[in-house]
């Protein structure tokens, strides 16, 4: 059967750059086995099925897979697939979309298309938790290909974050370090386990373009990605961290998270916090994105 699919360019205004997302339209009749062929088929970061809502106040359910696993959330695939939905809709003004994800539904905030870019922003499902302590920073340095002095950002601390996927968070001095870090296979068990995501998380202070935050790599052999340009899912749970450590003060706070850029795909992610009583009460992903193909794949 021929299943229409899109491609698009997300957290960023530009084509060929951002983290490139596959959107499965009329996925009904595909088994999880099938979905995860054709993930590995497109071979992007993840692909999005959508399938019919299971609620009637819902635009759609989405499942989102790697190409090597299931994820119950992404960032780059809500905010992607919401615009995407939108474009196909026609919306015409600003509108509210729940998108229904195996984390629970996801309140997006779509912007009109404006010809083949969009724009959206959603509510995380899910406030960011502390998931443990990280491995001894010599263990992660050398999975890094890093010596244990580029480690260290601020009062930032190493530590395991989630918002439905689970990070090590590993604050980096600055962009020299970030840019020369390699994974190296036969450190990596030890320093982010062998189980899970075993995803990695590196920020900095240090920024190419004036106005961001943090300049931030993730990497992610685990589920099949050797590094992402964007990840929404992890500056969900950098939320929290920042939440802790960044001493904000009540209120609501803008932050933009710059990555993708020693890959040759500059994106930027924008975080927004919401602080009460010096706790995180609320926080939302948003970004751009851009249509790039349009075709159908037989499935």
């Amino acid at each position: 059967m021929r299943r229409r699919f899109a491609t698009l360019d997300v957290f960023t205004r530009r084509r060929f750059a951002g983290n490139p997302l596959a959107v499965v339209l009329d996925a009904e009749g595909l088994d999880a086995a099938a979905m995860q062929a054709l993930a590995r088929e497109f071979n992007l970061s993840e692909t999005v099925f959508v399938l019919p809502p299971a609620d009637a106040g819902h635009r759609a359910r989405l499942r989102i897979f790697t190409p090597a696993t299931e994820l119950p959330f992404a960032g780059h695939p809500t905010v992607g697939t919401a615009v995407l939905l939108a474009r196909l809709d026609g919306l015409t003004q600003e509108q509210e979309m729940i998108l229904g994800e195996s984390i629970g539904p996801v309140r997006c905030r779509v912007e009109p298309a404006r010809g083949d870019f969009g724009r959206a922003r959603f509510a995380l499902p899910r406030l960011p938790q502390h998931f443990g302590n990280a491995a001894e920073a010599t263990e992660i340095a050398a999975a890094l290909g890093l010596e244990l002095d580029d480690l260290g950002c601020d009062d930032y601390e190493l530590g395991r974050w989630s918002a439905g996927n689970v990070f090590t968070m590993v604050p980096v001095r600055g962009r020299d370090a970030i840019e020369r870090a390699r994974p190296d296979p036969a450190h990596w068990e030890a320093a982010f386990g062998s189980v899970g995501s075993r995803a990695a998380f590196l920020f900095c202070r240090e920024v190419v373009e004036k106005g961001h935050a943090f300049h931030a790599r993730m990497f992610a052999p685990g589920l099949g990605i050797g590094e992402d340009p964007a990840t929404g899912s992890a500056v969900a749970a950098f939320a929290g961290l920042v939440a802790r450590h960044a001493g904000l003060a009540d209120g609501e706070h803008a932050l933009a998270i710059e990555q993708g850029y020693e890959m040759g795909r500059p994106s930027l992610i924008e975080l927004g916090l919401t602080l009460e009583g010096g706790a995180l009460v609320a926080a939302a992903i948003g970004g751009d994105a851009v249509l790039v193909s349009e075709g159908t794949i037989e499935a």
